[in-house]
C-alpha cells in the first residue's frame, strides 16, 4: 500500500483487499490486524499518520514434496501458506534502515490464532555494501538483503523505517526467514523504485527470476549480472522464494529449478485443507542446525563433482547428470560413479534425490491431476520414508506426527522443509479439520510432553503469493 499510515488502521478495508488478493476471510482478518499493529508502531515512533507507506503480506511456504531437491536442479510440489509476515515501510530522507520486529506470533491451538505482544526488537543500520550482518539474529536477514542491494543496484539507496509482525511459526520449517528476506526486498525495492532501474529489468523479468535472485541473496551466489556476496550462511536454493512469489490461491505448483521454471499447476483437492503441526523442535538455520542443513547440500554438490570427474562432463548438479541420457541409464551411470567414492553417504543422498525429484513428485502430480488421493498418499508416504532413511533429516517428533496423521485418517502427511525439526503437513477434509487437530495434538502430547509445550497445530489453505496492498 503506497498511501498514508492511517489507511492501514481501517481493518475492514484492508481485509477486503487481502481477500481480493486470494486469502480466506479468517486469514485476511488476521493480516489486517497485524498491518494495523505495524502502522501503530511506526506512528508511535514518530512517523506522520499521512506518511507514505509501502505494505506487504508475504506468506510462508508449504513444501508438499521436494525435500532438499531445489539446489540440485530438482523439482518440488509447493504451495503458499495462509500464515506469513506483514511488513510496512515508510521512506526516510537518509540511507538508514530502522526496523522493528513486533513479535506478533500466531500460536495455533485448535486452529485459533492468539496474538502475543512483547516489546519490539529494534535494529538500525545503513544501506551499505560493507554491512556486517549479525549472524544468529533476525536482523541478519534484513542486513544481508540491504548489503546485497547496495552492491547490486548502483547509486545511493533511500532508507526506511520498517515494522513487521507475523502469524507464521518461527524456526518451524515454514521459511519464516525467507519470508522476511522477500518482504524486506519487496519493500525496499518499492521505496527505491528499483523496477525502473536498468540493473533490475536487465536481470529480473518475471516472478520466477526474482525468486531465483532472492535465493541467491540468501546463499550468496551470483545471479546473472547481479554479483554474489556472502549470503546468510545456508547453501539452499530458491524453492521457498518461488512459493512465496509465484503461488496461486487454491492451487499447488510443480516447479523445477536451476533455472526456476513452472512445470504445471494443480488444483487443491476439492474439499481438502492442510492441517499443520509445528513440532516445537526448532528448525533454525544457525549453529549446529545450519551445519546439518548444509551437509545435505554439500553431499548433493559432491555427488555432482564425483560424476563430473568420472565422466569428464560438465553437468552442474545431479539433475543435469540424470538428464544426460535416459533416466534409467543415467541413474545407473551415476550409481557406478558414486560406488567408489570415499564419502559413504553420497549414494544414499543420490537415491533420495532420484526418488523424490524424478519419481515421486511427477507421479504425485499425476495422481492429483486425476483425483486419485489414495495413490497420492502412498507416494507421500514413500517420500517420508526416504527422508527418514536416506536423507536423514528427520527427528522422532516429526516421524511420529506424520505417522499419527495417517493413522487418524489424513489423506497424506509428511514432514517438510529443511528438516532436523520443524513441521508436518496433513491433507484433511476441510469440514473435519477442527476435529482432526485435537486428537493429533493429543497423540503428540502423549509421546512428547516436553516438546508439546512449544508445539502449534493449525490449518491453512493453499494461499496466494505475496500481496502488495495498493
Amino acid at each position: 500500500m503506497n498511501g498514508g499510515l492511517d489507511r492501514l488502521t481501517n481493518r475492514g478495508a484492508v481485509r477486503a483487499r487481502l481477500e481480493a488478493g486470494g486469502l480466506s476471510a479468517a486469514a485476511a482478518d488476521a493480516k489486517a490486524a497485524l498491518l494495523a499493529r505495524c502502522a501503530a508502531a511506526l506512528a508511535g515512533s514518530g512517523a506522520a499518520k499521512d506518511a507514505a507507506a509501502h505494505a506487504f503480506f508475504v506468506p510462508g511456504r508449504i513444501e508438499v514434496l521436494g525435500k532438499h531437491t531445489d539446489y540440485a536442479g530438482g523439482r518440488s510440489l509447493i504451495a503458499a501458506a495462509e500464515q506469513g509476515i506483514c511488513l510496512l515501510a515508510v521512506p526516510r530522507e537518509d540511507q538508514m534502515i530502522r526496523a522493528a520486529a513486533l513479535d506478533a506470533a500466531a500460536k495455533g491451538s485448535g486452529g485459533v490464532s492468539v496474538e502475543v505482544s512483547v516489546p519490539a526488537s529494534l535494529v538500525e543500520f545503513p544501506f551499505s555494501p560493507d554491512l556486517e550482518p549479525a549472524v544468529g539474529h533476525w536482523s541478519n536477514y534484513l542486513a544481508t538483503v540491504a548489503r546485497r542491494m547496495a552492491r547490486n543496484f548502483f547509486g545511493s539507496l533511500r532508507g526506511a523505517d520498517i515494522a513487521f509482525a507475523g502469524d507464521l511459526p518461527v524456526a518451524a520449517g515454514m521459511s519464516s526467514s525467507s519470508a522476511l528476506v522477500v518482504a524486506c526486498f519487496l519493500a525496499m525495492a518499492a521505496v527505491n523504485r528499483l523496477r525502473e532501474r536498468e540493473e533490475f529489468h536487465a536481470n529480473i523479468a518475471a516472478p520466477e527470476d526474482l525468486a531465483e535472485y532472492l535465493g541467491a541473496v540468501e546463499n550468496g551466489q551470483t545471479f546473472r549480472g547481479l554479483a554474489g556476496d556472502r549470503g546468510v550462511g545456508t547453501f539452499g536454493g530458491s524453492e521457498d522464494h518461488t512459493a512465496m512469489l509465484c503461488s496461486q490461491a487454491a492451487a499447488l505448483a510443480q516447479y523445477a529449478y536451476c533455472p526456476t521454471r513452472l512445470e504445471r499447476r494443480l488444483p487443491m483437492p476439492a474439499g481438502y485443507i492442510f492441517a499443520i503441526a509445528s513440532s516445537g523442535v526448532a528448525a533454525e538455520k544457525t549453529g549446529e542446525a545450519m551445519e546439518k542443513y548444509n551437509r545435505a547440500s554439500r553431499l548433493a554438490a559432491e555427488a555432482a563433482r564425483v560424476w563430473r570427474e568420472a565422466t569428464g562432463r560438465n553437468d552442474p548438479h545431479i539433475a543435469a547428470a540424470l538428464a544426460s541420457a535416459g533416466l534409467a541409464v543415467s541413474a545407473e551411470r551415476v550409481r557406478a560413479a558414486l560406488a567408489g567414492a570415499t564419502e559413504k553417504d553420497l549414494l544414499a543422498r543420490f537415491e533420495q534425490f532420484l526418488g523424490e525429484s524424478e519419481e515421486i513428485v511427477p507421479s504425485a502430480g499425476d495422481a492429483l491431476a486425476r483425483g486419485d488421493l489414495p495413490a497420492f498418499g502412498r507416494l507421500v508416504d514413500i517420500s517420508q520414508k526416504l527422508a527418514e532413511g536416506y536423507l536423514g533429516n528427520q527427528v522422532p517428533e516429526t516421524v511420529l506426527l506424520a505417522r499419527a496423521a495417517r493413522e487418524l485418517g489424513a489423506a497424506a502427511a509428511s514432514a517438510f522443509g529443511a528438516g532436523f525439526g520443524g513441521s508436518v503437513w496433513a491433507l484433511v477434509r476441510r469440514d473435519e479439520a477442527g476435529r482432526f487437530l485435537a486428537p493429533w495434538a493429543a497423540r503428540y502430547r502423549a509421546a512428547f510432553p516436553l516438546r508439546a509445550a512449544g508445539a502449534a497445530f493449525f490449518i491453512s489453505g493453499a494461499g496466494p503469493a505475496a500481496i502488495e496492498l495498493a
